[in-house]
């Protein structure tokens, strides 16, 4: 008698949660970042570890649905009225650290015989601080974290812009040729977008939300298909899904019951996130991971060096007071998940070489670990080490 073969897509999935259950519970021990647990997850099982992912370019493809949700959530959290605020709040210590993050990472990548573009690369992945270890370590039970917390989601949200026009940029340089064409394409693509997405959010949906606002579950199911469908209308366009999908949220912010569809696709965010990280670590060729371990680690060691006294530097010089802006500085002082996404998308554009791919995410991670454990051992936060610091 034949045992039956396992759907490869069902199997996947059980490794996938059932082995990321494990490993979180290891991690959380440890005062670890999940994203790490699940990225060296799918270092072990992926075609370069234990080899059990049979299909591990399908799971990479469903993983893709994660990022366009976390953009989708970033643009819905940024109505007019709150980017503007945001812009004349924190622009200056974000601009120059920015700048200044960058020209560090350049030069990291210049050091270890990187060409211009791929230096180029390191830096412009080397700006950014991770959204979510800032805010998934943050207690929200507490009045100094309310400020503390205010001034993380400024930073983080004007980082997640220059981001997005980062994304944009390698979509341009990116494809089979960089004609006058395809660029003049690409240029109306992503105003045409921003068009229909008006219309349609002022025309159609808000009709339909304020038809039918009481019922949860068609808002929920409007809401994917929403944001779904912008991703792939962007993607037929020229554009990458993710900045359609990020169009999408904007074009809803402004919508009354944006925080509801927020909390509503969170957790559906979360299962698509948890198979991003995973097919991240499945991705990587650990044949090629020994030669960017050690430019990986300085770059890692650099950044994480520089951030957070340049943040406290800064945060100071804006009239926070020393505490505060040294815990920000520390709470920021790690690289990126949309580093990750830059290099990642920067490899399959065909941008840079993998090498450079490699070393952005080997440092990213480096810096996840380290930058977890120092803010779990010496702020609050939901998993800290004592009863002292561990706040919801």
């Amino acid at each position: 008698m034949e045992v039956a073969q396992a759907d490869p897509l069902v199997y996947s999935i059980f490794l996938i949660f059932t082995g990321a259950a494990l490993m979180a519970t290891l991690a959380l021990y440890a005062r670890q970042s999940l994203l790490v647990a699940y990225v060296l997850l799918g270092m072990l099982f992926g075609p370069s570890g234990l080899d059990l992912v049979s299909d591990p370019e399908l799971v990479k493809g469903i993983s893709g649905i994660g990022i366009v949700f976390l953009l989708f959530l970033l643009g819905l959290d940024l109505p007019l009225g709150k980017l503007l605020h945001l812009v004349g709040k924190t622009t200056w210590v974000t601009g120059f650290s920015s700048l200044l993050f960058a020209g560090l990472g350049f030069g990291v990548g210049r050091l270890f015989g990187h060409d211009l573009l791929g230096s180029l690369l390191i830096g412009l992945a080397s700006m950014f601080s991770s959204t979510i270890i800032g805010l998934k370590l943050l207690p929200t039970t507490v009045l100094h974290h309310k400020h503390t917390g205010e001034i993380i989601v400024s930073i983080l949200l004007l980082q997640d812009l220059i981001a997005i026009l980062i994304l944009l940029w390698l979509e341009f340089l990116g494809g089979e040729s960089l004609s006058t064409a395809r660029m003049v394409l690409l240029a109306s693509a992503l105003p045409g977008l921003l068009l229909m997405a008006w219309l349609l959010e002022r025309y159609v949906l808000r009709v339909l939300i304020q038809r039918f606002d009481t019922i949860q579950e068609y808002i929920f199911l409007l809401a994917i298909g929403w944001c779904l469908g912008l991703a792939e209308l962007a993607g037929v366009l020229g554009l990458s899904h993710e900045i359609g999908a990020f169009i999408a949220g904007v074009a809803l912010a402004a919508s009354p019951i944006a925080m509801f569809i927020a909390e509503s696709l969170k957790p559906l965010r979360d299962f698509f996130l948890i198979i991003f990280f995973f097919a991240l670590g499945a991705g990587l060729d650990l044949g090629v991971l020994g030669g960017v371990l050690w430019p990986a680690a300085v770059l890692a060691l650099v950044l994480m060096l520089a951030k957070p006294p340049v943040f406290a530097w800064l945060l100071t010089r804006a009239g926070e007071t020393a505490g505060r802006s040294r815990e920000i500085g520390v709470r920021l002082g790690q690289i990126s998940e949309f580093s990750l996404l830059i290099a990642v998308l920067a490899l399959e554009r065909g941008v840079v070489e993998a090498e450079v791919s490699y070393l952005i995410q080997v440092a990213t991670m480096f810096t996840f670990m380290v930058s977890s454990y120092i803010v779990v051992m010496r702020y609050p936060t939901p998993i800290a080490v004592s009863d002292r610091l561990r706040r919801n």
